[in-house]
């Protein structure tokens, strides 16, 4: 019986290890002399880039759409999980070369929901301009949040050579450090290698991760016309208070309403009501009292609510 266990141990740490190394990221032979080998090996890690299955990466061939866009959808984790469909989208709603029934067909979906701006006649088997790619990728760096740019222009040498759509996107990245002349040069209209795009890829998932983006605006808080607000109580016979809530207005055509009294823990939490003065009357520029009564039993302690909306 022992011996038997023994024999069940062996058997099922030669299989735990077998899943172990079946799961764990193998180096690729061709990427040592690769200039772009440790971002390389960053993505692979993470389980976002593999190889032909023979160990090679071919860093130095041209990067397909349909790769771009894996990679792209994948790194940035994007989604359409917020989105609720009358009608099941479909790559051909969006595509006039994807095939719905094709393995990368989600990832070419949510990328046009999540706004990369791919084009509608993209070939997935084409090669990825690198002006293209760039774009892409900024694209989806904005979809992670809003990030402060230092504000200048970058020039290099072929410039003019940029698509005009593409143009701010390139300058964000190279600003971004996420992206790299060569030479002065950025070689917009030639094809991204794979070493390339995992390079910027890997650059720009560490601008997110490391990047901390700019604040919503919030939005600005209407100015009121009154001021000095206050709220004043006064006996009114044995049992009730007068309540009076008090401001000074800009001149006579403003007034106050009490909005509501609502009653919690003996307290008579009172809000008011800015009366508008009416458009097309004149008014004298005289500061003027303005005052709102209500009256609440004495058991319970006045105490002024604010502005009702």
């Amino acid at each position: 019986m022992k011996k038997s266990y023994k024999s069940l141990f062996v058997l099922l740490a030669v299989m735990l290890f077998s899943l172990t190394a079946s799961g764990s990221a193998f180096a690729f032979n061709d990427i040592q002399k690769d200039a772009g080998k440790s971002y390389i090996e960053q993505l692979q890690k993470k389980g976002l880039i593999k190889g032909d299955g023979g160990g090679m990466f071919k860093p130095k061939s041209a990067l397909t759409a349909q790769s771009a866009v894996l990679l792209i959808v994948n790194g940035f984790g994007l989604n359409i999980d917020n989105i609720r469909f009358i009608k099941e989208p479909k790559a051909s709603d969006f595509y006039t070369k994807v095939k719905d029934d094709a393995y990368y067909a989600k990832a070419f979906i949510v990328a046009n929901l999540n706004g990369l701006e791919i084009p509608r006649d993209i070939d997935p088997n084409g090669k990825v301009t690198r002006e293209q790619f760039a774009h892409w990728i900024f694209k989806a760096i904005s979809k992670k949040g809003e990030y402060a740019w230092i504000e200048m222009y970058q020039t290099f040498k072929d410039e003019d050579k940029v698509t005009k759509g593409y143009m701010d996107s390139v300058q964000k990245l190279l600003i971004g450090k996420i992206a790299t002349l060569d030479n002065g040069k950025f070689r917009p209209k030639n094809a991204i290698t794979r070493s390339e795009a995992a390079v910027i890829l890997a650059k720009a998932l560490s601008f997110v991760k490391n990047t901390q983006p700019v604040p919503p605006a919030q939005p600005e808080q209407p100015v009121s016309p009154l001021t000095e607000v206050k709220l004043t109580s006064e006996a009114y016979g044995s049992e009730a208070l007068k309540v009076t809530v008090s401001a000074q207005a800009p001149h006579p055509g403003y007034g106050i309403e009490i909005a509501n009294v609502a009653f919690k823990d003996k307290q008579a939490i009172v809000t008011y009501r800015i009366l508008k003065p009416d458009p097309a009357a004149l008014y004298p520029q005289v500061i003027t009292t303005v005052k709102a009564s209500v009256y609440v039993s004495n058991a319970y302690t006045p105490v002024l609510g604010g502005e009702a909306q």
